[in-house]
């Protein structure tokens, strides 16, 4: 009965509250891009998915709002019984070339893509060896499986090797890691993972979903950037972020994994199919980034900038070359107050501090995007100095 869960959310609810981890949701009031309107006001928006400024454009718009006047709203159904449009088979045809894969199996969501893919080939005569850091949704869906399940320290590449040695018996091993993690920026050392992969006789799983359309010459991800294309055996992957951010996702693998998903997966299996208006504008974002490569261009000459000028300002800037740049501070509060002091000044950030991350490695995570003009990071550079008082 209700009469008994209610006292227990809330002494719960109190507990989150008490521990500073309660997450307001601030209401945007215009549609998501470099500038957006909050709370009554316009702001620079430093904090979004947004790495090449698609979300609210009017080609963007244009392209969902065509799949939706040519295929219609939505299927009412799974893919394998009356849900799969020809829009779709196209989408994943696209994806597949861009990345260089054999195939693409479209998800609702990226954490739905990954909970898909362990639970359908892990079992219990297999080992998962997954980053200590990756994103949630890889944690659980390993947790989902009941395969034996080491954890290595954040890429630590000795550590890894010593958890493969372990577990040589095994059917199958599989190394899971985030291409780039999300709270630091980090970016996996995928070549040495691959490396190890092979002389341990292991799969590779990467969940690129901040890498996608951000790293590489042509922003094919990390696999272009770290040089390891066609050793990844798992791609999985989104939609949501560089690539227009209304959601959507993608396993990119061989063949034979993506039919064999199709078959069992049962998150793809009793989900309905992606909607179209969002494979419309997928379509579209993935043509314009292959015929303008300046984009992606434009958003490393931004973070590299952005880094350059705050390092020179004197901040601690942690990370490396991906758009996500972590500004640490040594106080827990100084960070949540320099993120509110930042908005009254009309820039957009969010400041994090313990328990969300270590305690020591409070920080405000900068987001950088291709939309951002060089004014907006000298200016964002200048009221990080105006309200910390760096000089």
């Amino acid at each position: 009965m209700y009469t008994d869960l209610k006292p227990i959310l809330e002494t719960e609810l109190q507990n989150i509250k008490d521990q500073s981890l309660w997450k307001e949701e601030r209401v945007i009031m215009s549609p998501q891009g470099r500038e957006i309107t909050v709370d009554g006001r316009q702001v620079l928006n430093f904090c979004a998915n947004n790495y090449l400024g698609f979300s609210g454009t009017d080609g963007i718009r244009e392209a969902s709002d065509a799949a939706l006047e040519k295929w219609g709203f939505g299927q009412a159904s799974v893919r394998f019984i009356c849900g799969t449009q020809g829009i779709h088979k196209e989408l994943e045809k696209a994806t597949a070339d861009f990345l260089g894969f054999d195939d693409v199996i479209l998800y609702s969501s990226c954490f739905m893509a990954n909970c898909g893919l362990f639970q359908t080939f892990f079992g219990p005569e297999d080992a998962i060896i997954s980053d200590e850091l990756n994103h949630a949704s890889i944690i659980d869906a390993v947790r989902l499986t009941k395969s034996e399940r080491l954890i290595y320290a954040h890429m630590d590449m000795a550590d890894l090797e010593a958890k493969l040695k372990s577990v040589e018996s095994k059917r199958l091993k599989v190394i899971a890691t985030d291409g780039v993690f999300s709270m630091d920026g980090h970016i996996a050392p995928l070549k040495e993972i691959c490396d190890l992969a092979d002389k341990y006789g292991a799969l590779v799983m990467v969940d690129d979903a901040h890498a996608t359309g951000v790293l590489g010459k042509t922003g094919r991800g990390t696999p272009e950037l770290t040089g390891t294309e066609g050793r990844v055996d798992f791609l999985t992957g989104t939609y949501g972020k560089a690539l227009g951010g209304a959601g959507g996702a993608f396993t990119a693998s061989h063949k034979k994994v993506v039919d064999y998903l199709r078959q069992r997966s049962r998150n793809y299996l009793f989900s309905n199919a992606m909607e179209v208006g969002t494979c419309g504008a997928s379509l579209y974002t993935l043509d314009y980034i292959q015929k303008h490569p300046e984009l992606v261009k434009k958003l490393k000459d931004n973070t590299t900038l952005f880094r350059q000028l705050m390092s020179e300002a004197g901040f601690n800037v942690a990370g490396g070359e991906h758009p996500i740049t972590p500004i640490m501070f040594a106080e827990e509060k100084e960070a949540v107050d320099t993120a509110k002091a930042l908005f009254d000044e009309g820039i957009y950030v969010v400041g994090f501090s313990f328990p969300v991350v270590p305690k020591g490695k409070a920080r405000i995570r900068v987001q950088i995007s291709a939309a951002h003009t060089e004014e907006d990071i000298r200016l964002l550079v200048d009221k990080f100095v105006k309200v910390t008082g760096n000089k």
